[in-house]
């Protein structure tokens, strides 16, 4: 009984482990308060987009200084963003069935596509006809879809890790939190993009 108890007594080394409130896990429950804090920035900056609209004269927004929006190229580029959703969750799905092929195509072709709507901005940028600093509707234009572009930016780093990753064998289909979690960063991205598209160019 004596050994017995000497023996339990060496079972455990250290503080006992933390009690966790929450029912989500750490990384997830991380990235979704993440996800908050950057809808309340766009917030902020959709605040000022209304403001503008607002104050602007009738049809001032745009065309402005006979410049206009390029609502077919953005239209064109949102396609293929959303396109970067369905392939991400070809990715996902397949890992999860163990299908490591269908994990590495489907991110490389979510990267491709994310790196692609991300040129096209850019392109878009150099070709518009105004710049930041011309008015208050191309300041929060560029406020706006930049903010937007950093977080493509930022999503293209974690997708490529978890591409680089993919081939390197790390996810199968026990393991693979790695590839949900940057998932839904980047679903969030192609979702607010959605909703810049419809309110800067479309209305």
């Amino acid at each position: 009984m004596e050994a017995a108890s000497i023996a339990h007594g060496h079972d455990h080394h250290g503080p006992p482990p933390a009690n966790r409130s929450s029912r989500v896990e750490p990384a997830l429950l991380g990235m979704l308060l993440f996800i908050i804090s950057e809808i309340m920035v766009f917030g902020a900056f959709f605040t000022a987009y209304f403001f503008i609209r607002i104050v602007a004269e009738p049809g001032g927004w745009f065309p402005t200084d006979g410049k206009d929006l390029p609502v077919a190229v953005a239209g064109v580029n949102t396609a293929i963003l959303v396109s970067s959703s369905l392939t991400l969750h070809w990715a996902q799905t397949s890992i999860k069935n163990g299908n490591r092929f269908g994990l590495q195509a489907g991110m490389t072709a979510t990267f491709l596509l994310g790196l692609t709507f991300l040129f096209i901005q850019i392109n878009e940028y150099v070709h518009i006809g105004f710049a930041p600093q011309d008015n208050a509707q191309a300041t929060v234009f560029f406020s706006l879809t930049g903010l937007h572009g950093a977080h493509v930016t930022i999503g293209l780093i974690l997708l490529g890790m978890v591409t680089i990753r993919a081939f390197k064998g790390h996810f199968s289909a026990e393991e693979h939190h790695g590839v949900e979690i940057p998932g839904i960063y980047w679903h969030f991205v192609d979702v607010m993009w959605i909703v810049v598209y419809t309110t800067v160019y479309v209305l």
